[in-house]
């Protein structure tokens, strides 16, 4: 009987030591990269679209200031760490475990798996032109990338690695790291402060100006490639009975945060998601207007994913708006009463048409965004 209680004993002792997330480095490849970086500086931006005088204009400006300097050896880098699951505590999750190339760098589940499976709580956004940005995450949070980049990674629930002395440690191991710090800093020192950079370079190199939107926009031809359901569905989007242009403004189909309505809420709104929000998000209920662009690829749909399909969410806007003390005045009637919008069946097909012309099939296969682990 004591043999048999001892035997039990060191099978659990061992079951519980092969639970613990291991901190080991495994056989995970090495990146493969040109001897000539690609050309992340020359950053595809929407100037010719952008007036002198355009809020637009303004966030770019400040944004170009607040935000690290692209340049080709630093967003390399950068791209090398975004893919690098040795960024997570066990070397399960990278950042593009949740935010997918094909996908627009969204994830096609509302809740994403995180370093030891545990679930995210809210739905992964889309990378969708941040260095427009200055209002990341879905509480808006985040002023720019550098105050973004490493949140993820410290996260108990995301990537773990709580430590970031251990994260340098980590990867001052691997030859290619110090190879590519000397291209991008001049020197093999890996500190906290140069993964930031290196990641938020990265992200900042990340533009999308190539849809069939765009595409007609530049071409001043007033917007003749567009099919009739497009074009009717754009009419829509802008008028002034729908007013969807009043959140998802501005070139990026985003709230803008220079001026307008959502400067004082940093780009949120409560949108009548539900009476009584459980996820407060940046306070009663707010969460951040996200930009529109291939949002026809960022599926599912929300701060917390609860609608699976584009017809799902005309459908809220249509029908489904709930009263609550936080509802946006937007979206209330002179009355007080919650505004619905009442789309025909013709007019959600429309505004569908449309919201798929703002897809940038070029962005979702770039090479330069690509994975650099894979072979």
């Amino acid at each position: 009987m004591k043999t048999l209680l001892r035997f039990s004993t060191l099978i659990l002792v061992l079951t519980l030591f092969n639970c613990k997330p291991s901190t080991t480095v495994p056989e995970l490849g090495t990146p493969t990269l040109p001897d000539v970086p690609m050309a992340y500086s020359a950053m595809d931006l929407p100037y010719a679209a952008i007036n002198s005088n355009s809020t637009d204009k303004q966030n770019l400006e400040r944004n170009l200031r607040d935000n690290p300097r692209v340049t080709d050896w630093g967003a390399t880098l950068g791209r090398v760490l975004f893919y690098d699951t040795r960024l997570s505590l066990n070397n399960a999750v990278s950042c593009a475990s949740c935010h997918k190339q094909s996908l627009a760098f969204a994830d096609p589940v509302a809740h994403s798996s995180g370093f030891e499976g545990r679930l995210t709580p809210r739905n992964s956004m889309s990378i969708i032109n941040p260095l427009l940005m200055d209002n990341l995450f879905w509480d808006s949070r985040a002023g720019n990338t550098i105050d973004l980049t490493l949140q993820p990674v410290q996260n108990h629930i995301e990537m773990g690695m709580e430590d970031l002395d251990q994260l340098t440690e980590k990867l001052a191991k691997e030859k290619y790291y110090k190879d590519l710090f000397i291209k991008a800093y001049g020197s093999s020192d890996i500190t906290e402060e140069k993964i930031s950079r290196a990641l938020a370079q990265f992200l900042c190199s990340m533009t999308t100006f190539r849809s069939k939107y765009d595409n007609a926009l530049r071409a001043r031809d007033d917007f003749d490639s567009f099919t009739p359901l497009e074009k009717a569905g754009k009419e829509l989007f802008f008028s002034d009975r729908l007013k969807c242009a009043s959140c998802h403004s501005g070139i990026n189909f985003a709230a803008q945060t220079v001026t307008g309505p959502y400067t004082s809420t940093g780009g949120t709104a409560n949108i009548g998601l539900d009476q009584v929000p459980t996820d407060q998000g940046r306070g009663g209920g707010k969460f951040r207007i996200p930009s529109l662009r291939n949002i026809a690829l960022t599926a599912p749909y929300m701060h917390d994913g609860r609608f699976a399909t584009l017809d799902e969410v005309l459908e809220h806007y249509s029908s489904g708006i709930k009263d609550n003390p936080f509802l946006d005045p937007k979206f209330r009637t002179k009355d007080g009463r919650p505004k619905r919008l009442n789309l025909s069946s013709v007019e959600k097909e429309a505004l569908k048409a449309f919201l798929n012309t703002l897809t940038d099939k070029h962005f979702t296969t770039d090479k330069k965004y690509s994975n650099p682990f894979k072979s």
